[in-house]
């Protein structure tokens, strides 16, 4: 529901287990969904579900963060996907840092810990905002769709868990992926501390200078166009 009409679209799903996301995907009318499975163990029942819908659902025995999924698909296509919790942000970043862009993606709707869809979306000031808000956001509008309670697993885990939606954004602020993720790793690493002493090692006089940002200020409270200001200092 949070993806959004999947009528004759292609739809790539991360970690599908035996396949209870995968059937209701095809169910509601995806022209092909792409099943990226890891674990062996669950690669029957998702055969199973390829031939009660021939032609239409394509099982991949792989691992997602060693993949490259564009060459899987043609044309756009959507991320759906209830993302195992070990690696969901090391797919998410990947995926956030696609080139060229826009990237072969027209939404992600993905399934997290409460906690790290917060982070996600968090705006600056907030407790939440940290890195993976400033990678999330520079690229992309994000935001929760809705709450998932334990109960709706079995067995219940002991978190709740978070919809986000995260759609490309058209024209993100120009800047080289690599050094806004240097730039946010130092910030952020040290959050509590001034920005003239957690950015000390890619020169973070020179950078605040460059970019008119006050030394005294912490990460917390720069928005993503100062992050991308110092990002692109650190890269010029």
């Amino acid at each position: 529901r949070a993806a959004g009409p999947l009528q004759d679209a292609t739809v790539v799903e991360v970690g599908p287990g035996p396949g209870g996301l995968t059937r209701a995907l095809l169910a509601a009318g995806s022209a092909r969904v792409v099943a990226i499975e890891r674990d062996a163990r669950c690669l029957p029942a998702l055969a199973e579900i390829a031939e009660r819908y021939p032609g239409r659902l394509e099982v991949v025995h792989d691992d997602a963060l060693k993949l490259d999924i564009a060459r899987l698909v043609t044309g756009p296509a959507k991320i759906v996907a209830n993302l195992p919790y070990n690696v969901a942000t090391p797919l998410l970043v990947g995926w956030l840092q696609a080139e060229p862009w826009r990237p072969w993606y027209l939404s992600m709707t993905l399934m997290f810990q409460r906690e790290v869809a917060e982070r996600i979306c968090a705006r600056p000031g907030s407790k939440s905002y940290g890195r993976l808000s400033v990678l999330s956001q520079w690229r992309c509008e994000a935001e929760i769709a809705f709450d998932v309670g334990p109960k709706a697993f079995t067995p219940p885990p002991k978190v709740t868990s978070s919809i986000a939606v995260l759609y490309p954004r058209g024209n993100p602020l120009p800047c080289p992926a690599d050094a806004l993720q240097r730039v946010t790793a130092a910030a952020f690493g040290q959050r509590r501390k001034m920005l003239r002493q957690s950015l000390k090692s890619l020169g973070g006089a020179d950078l605040l200078e460059r970019t008119g940002i006050e030394p005294e200020r912490r990460a917390e409270t720069l928005d993503i166009a100062e992050f991308v200001a110092l990002a692109n200092a650190l890269s010029g």
